[in-house]
């Protein structure tokens, strides 16, 4: 197999090009460039207040946005594109001036975008990536690929086979593990695919990991719409028809907090989790409240924290210098072709939380409170 890093290191004569090149696409109306933004309504949406995460994204968005005196149309869609295609298009109508949209799919809205581009409506792509349209100005995310690979460090230290500090770890394997995947509608769900599988292939490649089931390719582990009850099923499959005879998996990528809950489900439900037969180590993504619960109770293994707080801030950083007629400033326009241009990006960093350091991660930062997590 071949795996395509997709974020490159930007270095720091590149990072000066982008931050003297980026935005040269930006459209902008005759009363933006003079800088008169004051009281601009803003069209937000997001995909679904399913997923606790995407509560937090739209409040701080929000929240920021009218700190700065905009007026905000913020709506959720619930997983539903046709939904999503409309909230957009009544954004338009009702005369925005500028669209954050985290979509659903992101091929689905190439017509919105193209009545965004007529308009002369600038739009922010909200941590996924729109696609197939030239009318997307910037990008704001974390650094997926980077997650992938986080997820994947952490599997292999809670293994054993890496040490907190990155050396390696006194364990030896063969270890059984099975592999889940994102929803293939979303983009960043093959950037934590290519970063987890670029650490994980050489000890798969040296059978010191087992894929039991021998289900390793994107498009089998995909989960659609992120769905736990999906990951659930999936799990109960694995079990039932892969771990049989007395064999036990011992590891589980998993990128999404909602999908871990699923799968651990399955697992207690075929006797995981007791003294006799441990859970297996069980990643994460998103550090919501019930996965940090799993995680303090010594079930799941860990998370990889994104601070929405700074991604909104980081938005509407973007919103406000765009609608004001300048150029957001961005720290990568190499990699996040979108089909129809590469977009330019600011991303921010990723960190796995563990039961050793969730206090100081998440409680400490203020993020959570202590409560919270009870």
């Amino acid at each position: 197999m071949k795996f395509i890093r997709g974020i490159a290191a930007t270095t720091g004569v590149a990072a000066a090009l982008a931050l003297s090149a980026c935005g040269s696409s930006v459209k902008t109306t005759d009363e933006q460039a003079s800088g008169s933004a004051a009281g601009a309504l803003v069209g937000v949406t997001m995909p679904t207040k399913s997923s606790e995460r995407w509560i937090h994204d739209g409040d701080n968005v929000k929240s920021a946005l009218e700190k700065l005196g905009y007026k905000v149309d913020l709506q959720y869609a619930e997983n539903d594109i046709p939904t999503q295609v409309n909230q957009i298009e009544n954004q338009i109508t009702k005369g925005a001036r500028l669209l954050v949209i985290a979509p659903i799919d992101g091929t689905a809205l190439s017509t919105q975008l193209q009545e965004a581009g007529d308009k002369k409506i600038p739009v922010i792509s909200y941590d996924r990536l729109l696609l197939n349209s030239p009318n997307v100005d910037y990008y704001a995310t974390f650094d997926n690929f980077k997650v992938g690979v986080e997820q994947a460090t952490s599997l292999l230290t809670g293994l054993g086979l890496k040490k907190a500090d990155g050396s390696d770890g006194e364990a030896k394997g063969p270890f059984n593990i099975e592999l889940f995947g994102g929803s293939p509608d979303d983009n960043n769900s093959s950037y934590f695919y290519n970063g987890a599988m670029s650490v994980l292939k050489p000890y798969l490649d040296k059978g010191t990991l087992v894929v039991k089931s021998g289900q390793t390719t994107f498009s089998v582990m995909a989960i659609l719409r992120w769905d736990p009850a999906t990951a659930q099923r999936r799990m109960e499959d694995l079990l039932t028809k892969t771990y049989t005879g007395g064999a036990k998996v011992q590891g589980v990528l998993s990128p999404y907090d909602g999908l871990s809950i699923g799968i651990l489900s399955a697992l207690k439900g075929n006797g995981y989790g007791t003294a006799g037969q441990p859970y297996p180590v069980v990643t994460g993504q998103d550090a919501e409240v019930a996965s940090v619960k799993s995680i303090i109770a010594g079930e799941q293994y860990s998370t990889v924290f994104k601070d929405t707080r700074k991604l909104a801030d980081v938005t509407v950083k973007m919103a406000d210098t765009v609608l004001k007629g300048g150029k957001a400033q961005v720290n990568n326009t190499a990699d996040y072709n979108n089909g129809k241009k590469v977009v330019p990006a600011q991303l921010l960093q990723p960190v796995v939380v563990t039961k050793d350091d969730y206090q100081r991660q998440l409680v400490d930062s203020g993020y959570y409170t202590a409560d919270e997590l009870k």
